[in-house]
């Protein structure tokens, strides 16, 4: 039986956080009677929240993470670090927002398997949960599909006296973890590690909850970046202003030295060594609560689990190798970001048509920023035009993990100070993505005068330093080949 063939003037693959703020971007661009059709693999809008575990917290306020400038209607403190049950909430409201502006045809339960571009339309090869096919025919082509989260599997280990699990299919706080009373082996030291940590020990103060900590994870200090009350005025420091001074530090081979001088100044960790700083937050009294509530760390990383003589033993990367209760819960939190490899694609094809937004292209620190920005480029005809920095992140975290957060904010800010030239400063404005906002106004528009009275004098410093990044470690980073194809008129 043939597919059935769907057209629209722009199809979005990815309903999560990217793809809505595609979406919305999406619907200042087009006019009444013009159809969007969004795709997802799941069965509703959410992307990663769909499945992460049900006790998981944004990392910053959460007014900040939207689409657009669409305000929660969640009655709660902007400080209010929002639930997974809140997130997805929130969601459906932005899609009863954007569903008033423009004609969203939702095809959850899909998932794309290809594209291809011929006499000015991409083909989207489409396949349903329930087997059916469809070809989409559009105009435009947003690949929003970002890190392509997927839920952690307990890990596998050969003893069978132990419980191993995983965050997303055993909640912290319900079930036979939260009846039993016996160890807790926390595996990882990032996000993850740090939220389930929290849960636990808030949960059961007291209980035996232990953290393997492989290398070690700083993290920013929640309460130097979102200050509260009067503090908001002249307290603090913006995440601008962060991400200024170590874009100005790094040159792209100081990282232990940058690294070094941001844990004192702006860090806030747990473990006893720090070698990993991912962009999450912390506070100082989630620091102190889950350092409080620990009964060991172990600064090292887990090989297995085995049996023998009777006990349980943790077989660990160093050599060592740690006796543990045979009843032990081992708690799988090791990550979730860049750990898979797809194959490489540019974040545009030659003809501006096709927008990819994607860790191996990436052109901005969060796919939330690439879903905004990136859209106004293709909308007005640039998106083949201004020479973007993309950075394959994915293979520059598997080569040096400590250098990989400090290209990142250098990438960040090279490209949005060629943005900022390209696009109208409302874009900016309209941005309520920017955690800027926390601050007042005032404050606010001082940052942004900084920014454009000094971003193209600090341009030649951040390309030469994303060249050293590309040239030290061998990665892909640097601008696209510019193609002469024709600009899309919009």
């Amino acid at each position: 039986m043939s597919a059935a063939v769907e057209r629209c003037d722009v199809c979005i693959v990815g309903a999560g956080i990217a793809g809505l703020n595609a979406l919305f971007t999406t619907s200042q661009y087009l006019s009444a009677g013009q159809r969007v059709i969004l795709l997802d693999r799941r069965q509703r809008v959410g992307g990663m929240w769909v499945d992460t575990y049900d006790y998981v917290r944004l990392h910053q306020p959460h007014p900040y993470f939207t689409a657009g400038n669409i305000g929660w209607t969640l009655d709660a403190e902007p400080s209010h670090l929002a639930t997974k049950h809140e997130v997805l909430a929130h969601f459906d409201h932005c899609m009863d927002v954007l569903r008033r502006r423009l004609t969203v045809d939702e095809y959850y339960g899909w998932t794309m398997q290809s594209d291809e571009e011929a006499d000015g339309v991409v083909r989207v090869q489409c396949r349903s949960d329930d087997g059916r096919t469809m070809v989409v025919e559009a105009k435009r082509l947003i690949k929003a599909i970002a890190s392509d989260v997927e839920p952690n599997d307990p890990l596998p280990l050969s003893s069978t006296s132990v419980r191993s699990v995983s965050p997303n299919y055993c909640d912290m706080r319900s079930g036979d973890i939260d009846a039993s009373d016996a160890p807790v082996w926390v595996i990882g030291s990032g996000k993850t590690a740090m939220d389930t940590a929290h849960a636990l020990i808030n949960r059961h103060p007291g209980r035996e909850v232990n953290l393997l900590a492989g290398s070690g994870t700083y993290f920013a200090h929640r309460d130097r970046l979102f200050p509260t009350g009067g503090r908001r005025w002249w307290g603090g420091l913006t995440f601008n202003a962060f991400a200024d001074e170590v874009t100005r530090m790094f040159d792209g081979t100081n990282e232990e030295e940058v690294a070094r001088h941001w844990r004192e100044r702006c860090g806030v960790w747990v473990t006893p060594s720090t070698g990993n700083f991912l962009l999450g937050v912390l506070s100082t009294a989630e620091r102190d609560a889950i350092a409080a509530g620990l009964r060991d760390i172990v600064m090292d990383h887990l090989v297995d689990v085995v049996d023998r003589d009777g006990r349980a033993e943790m077989q660990l990367r160093s050599g060592a190798v740690r006796a543990i209760d045979p009843d032990s819960w081992i708690v799988n939190c090791t990550g979730y970001l860049l750990k898979h490899s797809p194959p490489y694609e540019p974040y545009t094809s030659p003809s501006g048509r096709v927008l990819s937004l994607n860790a191996r292209g990436a052109t901005l620190h969060l796919t939330t920023y690439m879903g905004y920005f990136l859209p106004h480029l293709m909308f007005t005809g640039q998106l083949t035009e201004v020479p973007l920095y993309e950075l394959d992140m994915i293979d520059l975290r598997r080569k040096c993990n400590a250098v990989f957060p400090h290209a990142l904010m250098t990438l960040a800010v090279h490209n949005l100070s060629l943005i900022a030239d390209a696009l109208p400063l409302s874009v900016f404005r309209d941005c309520g993505l920017d955690v800027a906002r926390w601050y007042p106004v005032p404050r606010q528009a001082v940052g942004m005068a900084q920014f454009l009275a000094t971003h193209r004098r600090r341009r030649p410093h951040l390309q030469r330093t994303l060249d050293t990044v590309a040239k030290r470690f061998d990665v892909h980073c640097g601008p696209l080949a510019r193609s002469n194809a024709p600009l899309l008129s919009q």
